[in-house]
């Protein structure tokens, strides 16, 4: 199994490293820049490092069985997902419909909700949209804010979810994708406004 990880920060490190740990193979990660923490990580396990600007070539030229997009804030074009046999899967800190958009920890615990989760999900052409594949779920303590909750539930839950997913592909096993419930779905506007790259 061939695996790209596209993304940023911590939760892309993390998951590199996990796969490090789990043997599985990394052809390629592609990071916003080379000072990137998940560039960093990519160099100490001589594996090869590209940038934002070069995602479609990458996916063109390599062809992996699936690329996995952790804390990315790169649009994954419909032609680059295509490259993936397995799809494009991206981790969301909610319970997807619920909390679509950058800023989904924040928001819940700004409702006052009591229990969140995250989202193993397939990309597709909208923000956060695609059809879920995996999901989990935790309390929000009542002395939670987004940092606290991240750093205890939300990040980790993540890997987990990334490296369920990679041992039921390793295993022969099909991938659960439920259609998100637009009758429930909720979007809220980003607390700050980082521009999105583009490929």
């Amino acid at each position: 199994m061939r695996i790209v990880i596209i993304g940023s920060s911590w939760l892309a490190s993390e998951l590199l490293l996990n796969c490090v740990q789990n043997h599985f193979e990394i052809c390629a990660i592609i990071a916003p820049n080379l000072e990137d923490r998940l560039a960093i990580t990519g160099f100490e396990n001589d594996i090869a490092v590209h940038t934002f600007a070069c995602l479609d070539s990458v996916c063109s030229e390599l062809k992996p069985d699936v690329i996995l997009a952790a804390h990315c804030h790169a649009f994954i074009s419909a032609t680059a997902r295509g490259f993936a046999r397995l799809g494009c899967f991206a981790y969301h800190p909610s319970l997807l419909p619920r909390h679509r958009g950058r800023d989904a920890i924040e928001w819940a615990i700004r409702f006052g909700e009591k229990v969140t989760g995250g989202t193993l999900y397939q990309m597709d052409d909208g923000v956060d949209t695609g059809a879920i594949a995996l999901q989990d779920w935790c309390f929000i303590r009542p002395r939670d804010d987004a940092r606290s909750l991240w750093q205890r539930e939300l990040g980790p839950m993540g890997i987990r979810l990334f490296e369920k997913l990679l041992f039921m592909i390793k295993g022969g096993l099909a991938i659960p994708s439920v259609a998100q419930d637009e009758t429930v779905a909720t979007r809220e506007p980003a607390l700050k406004q980082p521009r999105l790259a583009a490929s």
